[in-house]
């Protein structure tokens, strides 16, 4: 490992690759193409080649072929080897000199607060998929989840497709309605335990880090905004984008939270973005 960490950090030392390391970290799990990359930002795909392979090589970003196209991913545990490192060799394990450890509440054996959590997800247009995130939470378990939904860029009116399938399912629409990121970004804003995203575009933006470090998790799921045909194709789409929310709430629900460290649970919301969508409902 002591090998290793000049190359890692020469690595990292470059804005560029710096960039691609970060925005792949805000994606992580998912294993995003070069194409995706370089569109986000906004890099020539042949300099994106060359940094994709010196990250690649210094072991920080993994890479895996998918039909005919190559997709990258962190490579978390050689990440979490290297900062592991880093802190035990230059602090020699204290966190006293080491100070940025005290910013990080998810350490080994802390476990979260036995209280109601307070959850945030997060998308482009907070009309449709965050808001069918917030409202299943919250009729799976409102009595332990305080469930919010936000749109990096809102809509001014929710998707009537959207609507439509969560009065289908039983939920009341009446209170919902589109929200900026900002609205719980101020003083008075809640203390949230976990923010998700579950858009890509929403993901790839650079978003301040959040008051408290709460878990946060991307659950991307394709926008059914987007389908095309008929309505009643287009109705499918926003009915199995429900699907696998309701799927992996569902999921989230039942972790055992108070058993759970805080390392242990981001690992376990990580592992929940890889679900299968499950039946449409």
């Amino acid at each position: 490992m002591e090998t290793l960490i000049p190359s890692r950090l020469t690595t990292l030392g470059h804005p560029q690759r710096l960039a691609i390391f970060r925005l792949l970290m805000r994606r992580y799990p998912d294993r995003l193409p070069a194409g995706e990359l370089s569109e986000v930002l906004g890099i020539k795909p042949s300099t994106l080649s060359s940094y994709l392979s010196a990250l690649t090589q210094a072991g920080l970003v993994t890479q895996e072929r998918a039909g005919t196209s190559l997709r990258y991913a962190i490579a978390m545990e050689e990440v979490r080897r290297t900062f592991d490192y880093l802190l035990t060799d230059c602090c020699r394990g204290r966190p006293d000199l080491c100070a940025p450890l005290s910013i990080f509440p998810h350490m080994e054996g802390q476990t979260m607060p036995n209280r109601k959590f307070n959850v945030l997800f997060i998308c482009t247009g907070n009309s449709a998929r965050s808001i069918f995130a917030e409202s299943i939470l919250r009729a799976l378990a409102g009595d332990r989840f305080e469930a919010f939904s936000a749109g990096t860029d809102p809509e001014s009116q929710l998707n009537p497709f959207a609507l439509e399938v969560l009065r289908q399912n039983g939920h009341d629409v009446s209170g919902l309605h589109a929200k900026t990121v900002a609205t719980y970004q101020g003083p008075d804003a809640p203390v949230f335990d976990f923010v998700f995203t579950v858009c890509n575009r929403a993901a790839n933006e650079a978003c301040p880090a959040w008051e408290g470090q709460p878990v946060s998790g991307h659950w991307g799921v394709p926008d059914p905004v987007k389908a095309e045909g008929t309505p009643a194709e287009k109705a499918l789409a926003f009915r199995q984008a429900y699907s696998a929310f309701l799927h992996r709430i569902r999921a989230f629900a039942a972790l055992p939270m108070e058993r759970l460290d805080r390392i242990s649970l981001q690992r376990a919301v990580d592992d929940l973005a890889h679900l299968p969508r499950g039946d449409t409902e």
